[in-house]
């Protein structure tokens, strides 16, 4: 099956369907097909001291939680996340809008150089926006999948 084929087959109906389709997305793509899962995390106010050194008592890594708030100083971190072998591409932007979007995805395209580009992300504003669908215009290789609501363990990078 052609990839603007199962592109297309993902755009019916149904919770289930969708679910099965994406689902099949991760664990055969079409040939040629990178499949990645994208999404944002924010807004996050940068820690201004370090975590504690060493391990914790039971043999884990001490670890800094992240400060959520919406100061002056806040940033997005943006996430994709390639299924097939776990390469992450990141960046941080100083809010969550149309223009960070795209040019997030331009990151996700240079570093998957060939071949059709499927992310698969939630349905949020600035992912499915006049500017960004005019953007994709001229990106052909990228495809959005949108998640369906209230299934966001669909999308593997927002964990």
């Amino acid at each position: 099956m052609a990839s603007h084929q199962v592109m297309d087959a993902l755009e019916g109906s149904g919770l289930r369907g969708k679910r099965t389709r994406i689902i099949e997305l991760y664990t055969s793509p079409p040939d040629g097909t990178t499949v990645v899962c994208a999404d944002e995390l924010g807004p996050v106010i940068p820690r201004t001291f370090p975590s504690a050194p060493g391990w914790s008592p039971n043999g884990h890594r001490s670890k800094a939680e992240l400060d959520y708030s919406r100061g002056p100083k806040k940033t997005w971190v943006y996430g994709a996340l390639r299924v097939t072998d776990g390469h992450a591409v990141t960046m941080t932007a100083p809010s969550r809008n149309s223009a960070f979007y795209q040019q997030f995805l331009q990151k996700v395209e240079d570093a998957n150089p060939t071949g059709e580009i499927v992310v698969v992300t939630d349905n949020l504003s600035s992912h499915n926006s006049f500017s960004t669908r005019m953007w994709l215009e001229d990106h052909p290789r990228i495809r959005h999948i949108f998640i369906p609501v209230g299934a966001c363990w669909l999308n593997l990078q927002e964990g």
